[in-house]
């Protein structure tokens, strides 16, 4: 039995934020943020949206597409690091809002590999038989832990969910999922403080996200290339049996420079940074949508997703659709 993907849905908050309007914020211009990043404009949440918001949104398209009742889905996997609150999980708020009873519901903390690790999870939930219709939404609101005076991190991040609908199948749809992790690169992308660990002496940027970008772009690199020439392997595929690259959404020049290094043509890559900033978690399963719904992703083609966040933690995924 294999798990296989029968829809996708988005949201995208009404909010849009241009480089123009950075540029009345901090010490910034469009051309240095196009430059270094090739981000042009961000979505962000109102402050009546909260994560779950932007993930029921998503989730809601995902099953009208599927044409299925809400109340057939047995598992409920949300890939965030920006929760609403503590307790209860977005998954759980979600599971609330969207009719269901009694299905499993949690959320999952791996940053912008919240969405892949969420669908390893639930693809192995499919084909052990322990579910039959499974939910996974990757969302986030980085706008919440944002330092909007950092003009080196707010140009960066956004809000934003997707989700996909995973059902059992006789043909394959997941083809490979392997995740993985290395903490000792803890203090490259951080949050300083949370729940637990509070500040002796409080700063404004306590509870934001700090990043030393370069570090971050030589291992992200570095790390992308590895993981899809091992995923790759252990298939027995080689790059040409790839018909569309999905990348974490974090940076343009990450991007090209992974593309390159795997002598993929940019072409094939599915590219929504410029209009969506990164979505952390959400930024996989926006561009799959819009992949779909642009007509460039087509049924039966071979797509490779690779996450990488904060932690560090990565994670590879091949699927066909």
């Amino acid at each position: 039995m294999f798990s296989k993907i029968i829809a996708t849905g988005s949201y995208l908050p009404e909010n849009i934020v241009t480089n123009r309007d950075l540029e009345q914020q901090v010490d910034t211009t469009d051309e240095w943020i196009r430059a270094r990043t090739g981000i042009e404009q961000r979505r962000i949440a109102s402050i009546h949206q909260n994560t779950s918001d932007l993930a029921y949104e998503a989730a809601n398209r995902a099953i009208n597409k599927a044409e299925i009742a809400a109340e057939s889905i047995d598992l409920i996997i949300v890939g965030t690091c920006t929760p609403d609150v503590v307790t209860p999980n977005v998954g759980t708020i979600i599971q609330e809002r969207l009719g269901i009873k009694s299905s499993a519901a949690f959320s999952v903390e791996a940053a912008c590999s919240g969405f892949i690790y969420a669908m390893n999870i639930a693809d192995k939930f499919i084909r052990s038989g322990d579910s039959s219709c499974a939910l996974v939404v990757g969302a986030d609101t980085l706008s919440r832990i944002t330092d909007w005076t950092d003009r080196n991190t707010c140009v960066l991040f956004a809000d934003g969910a997707g989700a996909a609908i995973l059902q059992p199948s006789d043909t394959p749809g997941v083809l490979f999922s392997e995740l993985g992790a290395d903490g000792a690169y803890g203090d490259l992308l951080y949050v300083p403080y949370g729940t637990s660990r509070k500040p002796e002496q409080p700063k404004p940027d306590d509870y934001c996200l700090h990043m030393k970008g370069n570090e971050v772009f030589k291992v992200a690199v570095k790390t992308l290339e590895s993981i899809t020439l091992e995923a790759l392997a252990k298939q027995n595929m080689n790059i040409n049996d790839i018909d569309w690259l999905i990348p974490h959404q974090a940076n343009t020049r990450i991007i090209h420079s992974v593309a390159k290094r795997l002598s993929i043509p940019i072409e094939k890559v599915i590219i929504t940074l410029p209009n969506h900033g990164n979505t952390s978690a959400a930024s996989i399963p926006l561009a799959l949508d819009e992949g779909i719904n642009s007509g460039k992703i087509s049924s039966g083609d071979t797509i490779l997703m690779l996450g990488f966040g904060a932690g560090f933690t990565w994670g590879t995924m091949i699927i066909t659709l």
